[in-house]
């Protein structure tokens, strides 16, 4: 993870506050809508391309889930995920980054390692409560 300086724009300050402001982990369209209420001549592409910069400079995260829809974290530091596979809902996972993986990996490969990503998966409560009313 890059941490280069960026100027900080008032754009770029509204996003960030944004997504760190929400809990859960929303697309480049949803944080649009949000950062629109405010700053109503916004572009999406500003969105996107500040999303980027923030996410190159170590400021947020970028959630790879497989999804052709990319998913923004305010949180940059290391941490893992859980996602449902029903309606694709991503959260904090309660636990803390398990360093030791890391430190055995690089006993046991060439790699230079720099860090590592997790995210597991299953069905959330509300997606498990409704597939039990639809059951029952």
């Amino acid at each position: 993870m890059t941490t280069r300086k960026i100027r900080m724009t008032q754009q770029r300050r509204f996003i960030l506050e944004e997504l760190r402001r929400i809990r859960s982990h929303p697309s480049a369209d949803e944080i649009y809508e949000k950062v629109r209420r405010r700053l109503p001549r916004i572009s999406l592409g500003t969105v996107y391309r500040n999303l980027n910069i923030l996410t190159e400079c170590g400021m947020i995260q970028r959630l790879e889930t497989g999804s052709a829809q990319r998913l923004f974290d305010g949180d940059p530091r290391a941490h893992y995920h859980l996602r449902c596979v029903v309606c694709g809902r991503v959260e904090d996972a309660p636990v803390e980054p398990i360093i030791a993986i890391e430190d055995a990996l690089r006993e046991l490969s060439d790699y230079e390692i720099i860090g590592h990503r997790l995210e597991f998966i299953g069905v959330c409560p509300h997606c498990n409560k409704r597939d039990d009313v639809e059951r029952g």
